[in-house]
């Protein structure tokens, strides 16, 4: 069972990339719900190069997924896989959780596009990222 959730982060994660680099292309919709608004503005407007960045943190963690689970092979430790693939669950449990004002289960700020995708996808699936990132990384430790 841990190698099918294996390849379903890493789906997703390379999904999630594909998407970002498709933005930083200027290619794609729903780019607006993806960013926290503030009276009716976006609370940041991301240049191309920094969602790209994002697009590129994303296919990281897809591989560090990969490699947590036995699927790549690696020169970095085995128990550094690990521990980062801990610590990527705690990044995304933390998103999950939010910065209690734009972002997360407990974010102020409600009644947005973005809000609403965010209660009902983005931190949900944080939150379920996070928990299968270390079911495989305990599934498959050295």
């Amino acid at each position: 069972m841990p190698d099918a959730i294996a390849w379903i982060v890493i789906a997703v994660f390379a999904l999630l990339s594909g998407i970002h680099a498709l933005w930083a292309c200027g290619v794609g919709k729903g780019k607006d719900a993806a960013i926290p608004a503030l009276d009716g503005h976006p609370a940041f407007v991301p240049c191309a190069a920094a969602t790209f960045g994002v697009a590129i943190v994303l296919a990281l963690c897809a591989l560090l997924v990969a490699a947590s689970a036995g699927f790549i092979m690696s020169n970095v430790p085995a128990s550094w896989i690990t521990w980062l693939a801990f610590l990527l669950a705690v990044a995304l449990v933390a998103r999950a959780v939010g910065d209690f004002r734009l972002v997360g289960f407990f974010k102020r700020v409600r009644g947005t596009r973005f809000a609403r995708m965010d209660s009902v996808l983005y931190a949900p699936l944080c939150l379920v990222l996070g928990v299968a990132v270390v079911y495989v990384a305990i599934g498959h430790r050295h």
